[in-house]
């Protein structure tokens, strides 16, 4: 099955959301940066998770497999994300950064389920990233580095297909070089959501 959308974001969303990829990005690299870097076969099932420095005040939640969840605050609110590495990513010896996918909830802004995956590297403009999470397949809407659901009704289709799944297969398209494709598995995932669900106040 394979979920069509159109061409462009949503008016007020997808652009919306852009803006926020940095910031999560910030946040979940440093908190993962004990991971191996992509273009290693396999990385540890959970995160080793790095001393928070003022600059990345964030509680950690729990970690579950290759899960981490985290919550911290700023002037609109309490945000709850999780942020996990995939487990093989190739090609091997690619030269990226650590790949990272993210769901993120901003209940202060009535923002929930915000899913986004940071490629590591600058991806061809126009380009979609695919996600296909146990053959539904997702097309998503990239900018820089990262791509994300061009639809809150989309990023919802999508947590809860990664909620349900085994694995999630993200094929991305650099400016340069060839496409790249990371596995992630999705054991831990649904206990992750579950964790910062309850600390956002995230109903389902």
């Amino acid at each position: 099955m394979r979920c069509d959308v159109a061409s462009a974001p949503a008016p007020g969303y997808g652009a919306e959301m852009s803006k926020y990829g940095p910031l999560q990005l910030g946040f979940a690299v440093g908190l993962l940066i004990s991971i191996p870097a992509a273009g290693h076969t396999q990385s540890p099932k959970r995160p080793s998770i790095a001393a928070h420095s003022r600059a990345t005040p964030a509680e950690q939640l729990g970690a579950i497999e290759a899960w981490a969840a985290y919550a911290y605050n700023e002037k609109s609110g309490k945000v709850c994300y999780l942020a996990g590495q995939p487990d093989k990513s190739q090609p091997l010896g690619a030269k990226r950064k650590r790949p990272v996918a993210m769901v993120t909830h901003r209940p202060g802004e009535r923002i929930a389920n915000v899913v986004s995956f940071v490629e590591g590297y600058p991806l061809k403009e126009g380009s979609d990233v695919s996600l296909d999470i146990g053959g539904t397949k997702f097309d998503l809407f990239t900018k820089g580095d990262s791509a994300w659901a061009r639809t809150a009704e989309l990023d919802k289709a999508i947590v809860e297909a990664m909620t349900r799944g085994k694995q999630a297969m993200v094929k991305g398209t650099p400016m340069k070089g060839p496409v790249t494709t990371d596995t992630y598995s999705l054991a831990g995932f649904a206990q992750a959501i579950a964790l910062i669900d309850k600390a956002c106040d995230v109903k389902r």
